[in-house]
């Protein structure tokens, strides 16, 4: 999967279904994208984006050398977005909290870092033990790789994985006999719904994981991440689930 900030809870159910989580940073950066944002109520009704801003790049940089703007006080204004959630649950201020530890500046700038280490201390807050790699820095083989599925088995291969999950919304990316050739099972996410009272009239789904804090709790959240069922190539394809969108990693989203 691509490095994305504070991602939705889809995201965080398959980092709780696997042991290791490969962040896929060798791949070029997609405008409009989830790397550097995410979307959290807003004020009223709807939502709105909460972002680190980006230094200048160019259109065809790889994920791994972008970086984030420091001549502007970004974590400030988007702790300041989350003011309206104070009105809305008790566990605002724990939660705020938390983000701003999150967001706690160590002097990275590289934006696949701060997703990486925001995932990695959201996982130690919910006793989740798990392996993080950032692609760029393992020294894989991508000379089988001439395609978006096969990112996927080549990788888990390298690392001597014996089974990969996806979210089953990217199941049409992947050929079930790629991974055999691998000696690695494919097997798919399939959440399920996940509702919780946000105070509004309509429910915001796939918010960010900052939403689902706010209104559950660290503790209530964990419940959650279960949410959801692993499931076979052939029943992926047999159920027909599909999704709104896919990035090539698999990712999914609503479209932008």
């Amino acid at each position: 999967m691509q490095p994305y900030f504070f991602p939705y809870i889809g995201y965080w159910q398959l980092i709780h279904a696997v042991d290791g989580f490969v962040l896929l940073d060798d791949v070029q950066y997609m405008r409009h994208g989830w790397i550097n944002r995410n979307r959290i109520l807003k004020p009223g009704e709807g939502w709105q984006y909460v972002m680190m801003p980006l230094q200048k790049h160019a259109m065809t940089d790889v994920i791994r050398d972008i970086r984030v703007r420091e001549d502007e006080d970004w974590r400030r204004r988007l702790l300041a977005q989350l003011d309206h959630y104070r009105k809305l649950t008790r566990h605002f201020t724990s939660v705020r909290d938390l983000v701003q530890s999150l967001l706690n500046d160590d002097g990275e700038n590289r934006v696949a870092y701060i997703n990486m280490g925001i995932m990695k201390r959201l996982c130690a807050e919910w006793g989740l033990e798990r392996q993080f790699w950032l692609a760029s820095e393992m020294n894989l083989d991508y000379s089988a790789v001439s395609q978006a599925g096969d990112w996927a088995p080549q990788i888990t291969r390298q690392l001597g994985g014996s089974q990969y999950i996806n979210p089953v919304g990217g199941v049409e990316l992947f050929d079930a006999n790629q991974f055999a050739a691998c000696h690695v099972e494919l097997k798919f996410l399939r959440s399920r719904a996940v509702v919780y009272p946000q105070r509004g009239a309509v429910f915001e789904s796939a918010l960010s994981i900052i939403d689902v804090l706010m209104f559950n709790g660290i503790d209530g959240t964990l419940p959650l991440l279960q949410e959801y069922d692993v499931i076979s190539d052939a029943e992926a394809h047999a159920t027909a689930l599909g999704a709104d969108s896919a990035d090539p990693s698999g990712g999914l989203y609503p479209v932008q």
